[in-house]
């Protein structure tokens, strides 16, 4: 599914996030920045020991990554050019901020790809895997930040959602129709 706001290209697509071709990828890591399960380590195995060593120069520079916050590493071996690490919130029942958090995840990371002129990214579903967050509701989250961010900054020409299973597609595009009032694209 795509979809066109302003001169941003917006998809939704089933896929594999290690095998996007836009400048970046988001990673959903975890605060220490070590790979881990998932997405995270999934990006880690598949762009090599470089990704990890600027990850250790980060923690050690800064410490462990704020829930919300992001940072950015090169890419290593993978097709996109950079990786934007970002941590959503794990799921504690939706009353300690959860949702601001996982906003401020993809928030951070469109502001941080803005600032280094990057302009196609490739996100993951954060926070829904191993951090439980439900799906539904991180998707209407996820999108109309995304949207939002792109309609006030016009820069981007490409953001991809890449879900890794068709379920999780039926859901992001379920959530986009009711966010854009039907339009599909």
């Amino acid at each position: 599914m795509e979809v066109r706001l302003g001169s941003t290209l917006l998809r939704l697509m089933v896929g594999d996030i290690t095998q996007q071709d836009t400048e970046a990828i988001v990673n959903a890591a975890n605060s220490s920045l070590m790979g881990g399960g998932g997405v995270d380590g999934a990006i880690h195995r598949a762009g090599g020991p470089q990704i990890l060593e600027e990850c250790k120069q980060i923690v050690a520079r800064q410490g462990s990554l704020p829930t919300g916050q992001a940072v950015i590493t090169t890419g290593g071996k993978l097709k996109a050019r950079y990786v934007i690490h970002t941590v959503g919130p794990i799921w504690s029942g939706g009353n300690r901020g959860e949702d601001e958090l996982l906003h401020n995840a993809y928030y951070n990371s469109l502001s941080l790809a803005r600032e280094k002129g990057i302009r196609s990214i490739s996100f993951p579903s954060i926070s829904t895997g191993a951090y439980r967050f439900p799906i539904e509701r991180a998707a209407t989250i996820a999108l109309k930040t995304v949207r939002d961010f792109i309609l006030e900054n016009n820069f981007f020409t490409e953001v991809r959602f890449v879900l890794f299973r068709e379920d999780d597609f039926k859901i992001y595009q379920r959530a986009w129709e009711k966010l854009s009032g039907g339009v599909v694209g």
